[in-house]
């Protein structure tokens, strides 16, 4: 499969056309990012790892049931995937309090939460992603039904039950994770962009070391040793 045009380019991915117009090329970058973009760096490698670990978790994903865009990978660094219409509706699904989330209400860091909750945050870099509310998505028309967002919150915690199940038992908290969706041309939801130590918080169940992105964030180091370290756990290399 060819690439041709660059169609998008955001933090961690490029998207590329190629001559079929219902399949594009995405490239993992290696670029870091944090804090909207304030904050960037890069780490070679990181893209591969990213790929690497997204093409495992969707193919666990898949094999229980989640729909993805995902049609396979191309190589280390790129895969190929379905076009889809994105939601501008970033879905983070949290079990921990951390981040935001502790800044916001005053959460304790670290306090497992009583249950899985779930929040929507607008995608838009301009405005710092904000916190958004179900009357927030129906009056910015982001969706065209007040039942697709059941069916995004209803896809997290899907997701979430498959991923912390998966991850506890190769010693490994999933703290919290952002995941985007996007609509394919027969009208079906897909699970869409990554999921990756970017978009994810991993923290180890024995020692409480962060194995993802707040390596970067928190001036930690050591970033591509952490990602390498989630990508060994994933494919059944347990300390």
């Amino acid at each position: 499969m060819e690439k041709k045009e660059l169609l998008y380019e955001g933090k961690a991915k490029r998207l590329y056309a190629t001559e079929n117009t219902d399949q594009l090329i995405a490239e993992f970058k290696d670029d870091l990012t944090a804090f909207n973009a304030e904050k960037k760096g890069s780490e070679q490698g990181k893209g591969a790892l990213n790929c690497k670990i997204s093409t495992e978790l969707y193919a666990l994903l898949s094999a229980n049931g989640v729909k993805t865009h995902l049609i396979e990978t191309l190589d280390e660094n790129h895969q190929l995937v379905k076009s889809v219409e994105i939601i501008p509706i970033e879905v983070v699904v949290r079990n921990t309090a951390t981040g935001s989330l502790s800044k916001r209400l005053g959460i304790e860091d670290g306090k497992v939460l009583p249950f899985t909750l779930v929040e929507f945050y607008l995608k838009d870099d301009d405005l710092n992603d904000p916190i958004i509310t179900d009357d927030h998505c129906m009056l910015l028309e982001l969706v065209d039904d007040r039942a697709k967002l059941d069916i995004l919150k209803q896809k997290g915690l899907q997701i979430n039950r498959l991923l912390k199940d998966f991850f506890a038992e190769r010693r490994l908290n999933l703290v919290d994770f952002k995941v985007e969706f996007g609509i394919d041309k027969e009208g079906e939801i897909l699970l869409s962009d990554e999921i990756s130590p970017d978009s994810c918080r991993f923290w180890d169940m024995d020692s409480g070391e962060k194995l993802d992105k707040d390596r970067f964030r928190e001036n930690l180091g050591n970033v591509k040793v952490a990602y390498e370290e989630v990508l060994k756990r994933i494919l059944g290399d347990v300390l």
